[in-house]
């Protein structure tokens, strides 16, 4: 991704100037909370060479480019919610109220917001939905970056405390080491109780 989208020199020349880039990680492990990202790049700078999907990127170009998005943004903030509220709200619920809780700490620093995805019924403010937008939009895919390394890091540090479950490698994803980890172990506070005997019923041999 070399440049600025359409999409976002459009929403600039209805005059929208400042676009808060919407992006959250998180929605399919089993473990750990989802988290969203809401930034703000400066319209006037040339996109930062190498943005592009998290997905699309290793972990080390991800971590590169996290501080140079960050010390570029006009705005930056994160917002997350809790395996806790996974459970009571639903995945879709949850995802919604990480987006709100990081849009509502940029304050009122952008014009709009463009979210990756479908539009987000009760996100509260003004916002376009890109179906692949971290993939098309130079603000969207800068906070699927930021976002991703934070949630990354914070599984990591989990990690240290349940080695079992091998999140430094899987960020709570149900890979065949995590499952194991969970039939051997047991789940912890920090998994997904819903999600993983969905996960442990389609593992069964």
């Amino acid at each position: 991704m070399a440049r600025w989208s359409r999409i976002e020199r459009d929403l600039r020349a209805s005059g929208h100037w400042l676009i808060a880039g919407v992006d959250e990680v998180g929605r399919g492990p089993l473990a750990g909370p989802v988290v969203a990202c809401a930034i703000v790049m400066p319209p006037e700078s040339r996109a930062i060479r190498g943005v592009a999907d998290s997905k699309a990127l290793s972990a080390e170009e991800r971590r590169r480019l996290d501080p140079i998005i960050r010390g570029r943004a006009l705005a930056c903030a994160l917002g997350a919610a809790s395996v806790r509220e996974i459970e009571r709200l639903n995945i879709a619920g949850a995802t919604t109220l990480a987006m709100q809780r990081a849009l509502r700490r940029i304050g009122g620093q952008f014009d709009i917001a463009l979210v990756d995805g479908r539009p987000v019924r009760g996100l509260g403010v003004e916002h376009v939905a890109v179906v692949g937008g971290d993939a098309r939009c130079y603000s969207v895919a800068c906070a699927s970056i930021v976002a991703k390394v934070v949630r990354d890091r914070l599984l990591a540090a989990l990690a240290e405390r349940h080695p079992l479950y091998r999140w430094e490698r899987n960020s709570g994803y149900g890979t065949a080491a995590h499952i194991a980890g969970i039939r051997s172990g047991g789940l912890t506070l920090h998994h997904r109780a819903s999600f993983c005997r969905s996960a442990l019923a389609g593992s069964e041999p």
